[in-house]
């Protein structure tokens, strides 16, 4: 699977300050905080870590799908299509994703 660089260049400029790695993962990229997988680009979407509480009512939003690599979907994990990824909604849905992770103890 192939991920959409300028997707990933955009995220990568709204986190720039937090503090992430960025890895290869899923065929997409990956961003770790502190250790904990935080969010990423698979495709042409935004793949997001929010915990089960957010994530349940995030998927009611426009442009959202569980995100399933698998078969099975991740529990706490959404998936953004690019459709809905304004500069201010791309902002919105990573800052939502940084609330949850940096509640994880660091690995």
């Amino acid at each position: 699977m192939a991920y959409d660089s300028e997707l990933d260049r955009r995220v990568s400029a709204v986190i720039a300050d937090w503090g992430t790695t960025r890895k290869k993962m899923f065929g997409g990229t990956c961003y770790v905080l502190h250790g904990n997988m935080l969010c990423g680009v698979l495709e042409d979407s935004l793949i997001l870590r929010l915990g089960r509480e957010k994530a349940a009512p995030a998927l009611a939003e426009p442009h959202t799908n569980p995100f399933d690599v698998s078969g099975r979907p991740m529990k706490g994990w959404v998936m953004v299509e690019k459709a809905g990824l304004t500069d201010e909604a791309l902002a919105d849905w990573l800052l939502q994703a940084r609330s949850f992770t940096e509640k994880l103890p660091p690995k």
